[in-house]
């Protein structure tokens, strides 16, 4: 009796252990057939947002819409979901979304976690301060001096450019979204913002207590300077759907519609044409 209830306990056990394996898998003909699909946006502007009517815009969403529309999913069928940044590579794992469209940095250490698109922009840094540059910052390497204050989202980038730069720990502060790097900036709780080109322009625009860093210096780590290029995640199971997204992505950027996008949000002429610079194998194996 002992046996059998102890046979029974392992098999659900096994089974209870391949179903958390797979959870997250999710293919095309899922997405079809479920008439929907889950896609995740962290709020930053230029990358992946709401506006205020409640419709997602941004590089990521509206570029997502396009291809999502060629695989059949019509912008009817996806559901947009708000996290935070730090939560989208934890939400994709956890399966409370199927994909994220806020063109995060495609970075080694992520692509352990999740899987990505072929990048879909590519982007230079930046630091929103306080109206005059009061202290005379230039680029991001000024934040190793002591006593300086410089404010990061959390889960960003810029944490990892700091540290390679020298940055004491004690000289970062950690925010929890873009919306409170003005407020942190104009009331001296940081010297600064770091954050890509595309962001501090766009806080900038909207205070006239804050302004951007004009003549920036691109940090420049083990001998390079630093450029991020951004794409589109998935669950590391659902290798299916991120392949059928691919091959539509690939073919969508050949087109003059894709360019038009990227530079209604403020993407360069440069910032375009570098997307295709690197693949994803390449920023995975950097």
């Amino acid at each position: 009796m002992k046996r059998s209830m102890f046979k029974a306990a392992l098999a659900t056990a096994i089974l209870v252990s391949v179903g958390a394996s797979v959870a997250g898998a999710v293919t095309l003909k899922e997405v079809q057939d479920r008439g929907f699909i889950r896609v995740a946006v962290a709020n930053e502007i230029p990358y992946g947002f709401m506006d205020p009517s409640g419709s997602a815009k941004g590089a990521g969403p509206d570029v997502a819409t396009a291809v999502l529309g060629k695989l059949g999913i019509s912008a009817d069928n996806i559901q947009w979901v708000v996290t935070n940044f730090s939560s989208l590579i934890p939400g994709l794992q956890a399966n409370r979304f199927d994909m994220t469209a806020s063109e995060m940095a495609i970075r080694p250490e992520r692509c352990q976690k999740v899987i990505y698109s072929e990048p879909n922009t590519s982007y230079g840094e930046g630091l929103l301060v306080a109206k005059g540059n009061p202290k005379g910052l230039s680029g991001y390497s000024d934040f190793a001096k002591e006593g300086m204050k410089v404010a990061i989202m959390a889960g960003a980038d810029q944490l990892h450019m700091m540290q390679a730069l020298g940055v004491p720990e004690a000289n970062i502060v950690t925010i929890a979204a873009n919306s409170d790097a003005i407020s942190t900036v104009s009331t001296g709780r940081a010297d600064a913002y770091a954050a890509t080109g595309l962001t501090a322009s766009e806080l900038a625009g909207k205070s006239d207590k804050v302004q951007i860093v004009d003549k920036f210096k691109d940090p420049v780590v083990d001998g390079k300077e630093v450029r991020s290029w951004g794409g589109f995640n998935f669950n590391s199971s659902s290798t299916d759907l991120r392949d059928a997204f691919n091959k539509e992505l690939e073919a969508f950027k050949k087109t003059d519609e894709w360019k038009k996008i990227l530079s209604s949000y403020g993407f360069t002429p440069a910032d375009i044409e570098g997307s295709s610079a690197k693949t994803t194998k390449e920023l995975c194996a950097m």
